[in-house]
């Protein structure tokens, strides 16, 4: 009994171990990121992290599934209307952590409608662009480890629209056009981080030292997004009063851990099979 006990204890230890990025993410350089969101602010979740690889000589690349073009109360915004602020806000929030215009992707699908469209369509171009980019890490939302983990609409679509085609992307069977026709290759992802993750599930914690007030200058870019904004949109520019308030509304969102704020994800390594697991 003792040395089962025992055993269970090293293997909880190595499961612990074995969940940590070898190298921590605050030191990572050369790496290809790729960042898979439901909407155009979606990167807020990882934004200071974004902002820090990109700096320290990593390529990040954020992919986008819709326009977030019915995100509003605001009688007089249309779909369109939104579609191109939503996509104006995003590059402004980008180019403020300094990740080029040109890094930014959006697959241009309705806002709220993901989960209801051709999942194969879908998978499919993500599966190009996973390996066109050929990411070394992808950023996703959670999918849950051991359970479903529960998202809104488009959120728990992304999320599995995402695992789904970075296992795809491994075989060269699936989409075999894309290599035999276009020139591709098949790509394994082999590095996960995954955010919104259960607060339990949580298990690395990236340092945004320095980039957290950057990370609030690029988030109040999203004008339409706030409560203002919703009900009777006044963008893209806010008032010195707006701007002033809205960040200390911001601010409340940052993260600390002994005093030192970051960002929270769920780590993985491996298949893209067990990234629930």
């Amino acid at each position: 009994m003792r040395t089962l006990v025992m055993a269970t204890a090293l293997l909880l230890v190595y499961s612990i171990s074995y969940a940590q990025p070898e190298v921590a993410i605050e030191q990572w350089k050369g790496k290809t990121i790729l960042l898979i969101g439901a909407h155009p602010d979606d990167d807020s979740y990882s934004m200071g992290t974004l902002g820090m690889l990109n700096a320290n000589g990593n390529e990040v690349y954020i992919a986008i599934l819709t326009t977030g073009n019915v995100g509003t109360q605001d009688p007089d915004l249309g779909m369109m209307d939104l579609a191109l602020i939503r996509k104006q806000e995003e590059q402004d929030a980008l180019a403020t952590m300094g990740i080029p215009t040109d890094h930014y992707i959006n697959l241009g699908y309705d806002d709220g409608m993901l989960e209801y469209e051709d999942t194969k369509e879908v998978v499919m171009k993500l599966v190009r662009l996973i390996r066109k980019i050929r990411p070394d890490v992808l950023f996703t939302f959670d999918p849950g480890k051991g359970g479903q983990r529960w998202h809104k609409a488009d959120h728990r679509a992304s999320a599995y629209l995402s695992a789904d085609a970075a296992r795809a992307a491994m075989w060269p069977l699936m989409f075999q056009g894309q290599i035999t026709v276009e020139g591709l290759e098949a790509h394994t992802i082999p590095e996960y981080i995954l955010y919104d993750s259960a607060e339990e599930d949580k298990d690395t914690w990236v340092d945004i030292t320095g980039w957290d007030e950057r990370k609030i200058d690029a988030m109040s870019k999203y004008v339409s997004q706030f409560s203002s904004g919703w009900s009777d949109y006044k963008g893209p520019e806010l008032s010195e009063e707006e701007e002033t308030e809205v960040k200390a509304q911001l601010r409340k969102w940052i993260e600390y851990r002994n005093g030192i704020p970051v960002e929270g994800f769920r780590y993985y390594k491996g298949l893209p099979d067990d990234i629930g697991r």
